[in-house]
């Protein structure tokens, strides 16, 4: 991809456990393409410095460093947001509180809700947590069960992508085929061989998917 006219702005949005830092192949990959991108922190996450057992107890103030990024986005600029796993949820969120700065939205083998039901209702479907993630999460099932629906005129206006990994075991290749049957999306890419990390096994061909995705739909 060209730098100049056809540059991008990548946000990149880590799952439970993770940060910034899962992101390292992918970003490098995208900005040598010539594309802007951001990997966010967020809050008790990666270096953020915050801590799960006292300072974050509810989704949104785990997601306030993504909705800070996406508040001082300036007024004509449109982002590709990319979440991965438990990130589909904190997409959900920002697509619902700025879905005029969301060009498209890729969930990346990730939770995708709908606007029919609570956020919370996603996760009760189904959800293995990986054993060799590296700090305390939380997937905020209280909090998510009592906050109000992703709204169909917001939430729901934006473009999404998802991306199935077809060898995923903690979000096994039917539960990603039944969200997307569940909530339909514009386009659903396929990255074969890939497991739920496919940033780290599967970078060049996540990449290439990333761009052909903004190619299209940005």
């Amino acid at each position: 991809m060209e730098v100049g006219k056809n540059k991008k702005h990548f946000v990149l949005v880590h799952g439970a456990c993770h940060g910034a830092w899962c992101w390292y192949k992918v970003a490098t990959l995208l900005t040598s393409a010539g594309n802007r991108v951001t990997a966010v922190d967020l809050a008790a996450s990666g270096i953020n410095p915050k801590k799960f057992e006292d300072e974050v107890l509810k989704f949104s103030e785990y997601s306030l460093p993504l909705l800070d990024i996406m508040a001082s986005l300036p007024p004509q600029e449109r982002v590709i947001l990319v979440g991965h796993s438990l990130g589909g949820l904190n997409l959900a969120l920002a697509m619902d509180k700025y879905p005029e700065k969301v060009s498209v939205a890729v969930f990346l083998t990730a939770f995708m809700p709908d606007s029919s039901n609570r956020p919370s209702y996603i996760l009760d479907k189904d959800y293995t947590l990986a054993t060799t993630l590296v700090r305390v999460g939380s997937l905020f099932q209280e909090d998510l069960s009592n906050a109000p629906f992703f709204s169909k005129e917001r939430y729901g206006s934006v473009t999404r992508v998802f991306i199935v990994c077809d060898e995923d075991m903690a979000i096994p290749d039917e539960f990603q085929h039944w969200m997307v049957e569940n909530n339909p999306v514009k386009e659903v890419k396929v990255i074969n061989g890939s497991d739920h990390m496919p940033m780290f096994c599967k970078a060049q061909e996540l990449c290439h998917s990333l761009l052909e995705i903004a190619e299209r739909h940005a």
